[in-house]
């Protein structure tokens, strides 16, 4: 089995990183082979409506837009998983990860009939996503978690997200304007319940791979 794990935070070694890093070890406990790749790294955009994807000739699924992206959404389609993470910026998906969705997601629905599976394989897609806030201010964007995973239910597999709250997002806070929060409160937090997210990280990775 190929797994792809997609880091759409600017951070390469930080929460959202990390994560998805103890995802694949998961998965390649159970035999898997992997891969990551970061977002940032890449030049690309997102849709442009040429609909390319949407003439009567077009390959199913794919995108016709040519640049750095292009080799990324080939692997993801020749994967039988698929391991996102991104952190929530003003109430979102990062820009980076927002123009990835577009280019996977859009090639893969029809005008003709959206409820139509055009993908003819099958993906199993876990999302895992970051935030500096507590459990109960993250629970109002529970449809935002929702939204962004029911797009990959478009590729035939199982679809689950995983959400860590609260993280750690400096080395040392006493360098930024971070007045709003406790550097001890948040350096507890990331102690105690940052390992228990990168072992359900690793079990998610584990599972999704052994389907």
């Amino acid at each position: 089995m190929k797994v792809i794990a997609i880091n759409g935070s600017p951070r390469k070694k930080w929460n959202t990183a990390q994560l998805l890093q103890q995802a694949l070890k998961g998965a390649e406990s159970v035999g898997a082979e992997t891969e990551f790749i970061n977002l940032y790294d890449l030049k690309y955009r997102g849709c442009i409506s040429c609909f390319g994807c949407k003439r009567k000739d077009a390959v199913p699924c794919k995108c016709y837009i040519k640049d750095d992206l292009t080799s990324v959404l080939e692997k993801v389609h020749n994967a039988e998983a698929l391991l996102l993470g991104s952190p929530i910026y003003f109430g979102d998906v990062t820009g980076q990860m927002r123009c990835f969705l577009e280019r996977l997601s859009f090639p893969a629905m029809t005008y003709d009939d959206y409820g139509k599976q055009l993908y003819s394989g099958q993906i199993n897609v876990a999302f895992f996503f970051t935030m500096n806030v507590d459990d109960e201010y993250a629970g109002m964007y529970k449809p935002v978690f929702e939204n962004n995973t029911n797009l990959l239910k478009k590729f035939g597999g199982m679809t689950e997200y995983y959400l860590a709250t609260d993280t750690l997002q400096f080395d040392d806070y006493s360098k930024f304007q971070t007045g709003q929060f406790d550097e001890n409160a948040k350096r507890q937090r990331h102690e105690e319940q940052f390992p228990k997210d990168l072992q359900n990280a690793f079990e998610i990775g584990k599972r999704i791979a052994g389907k």
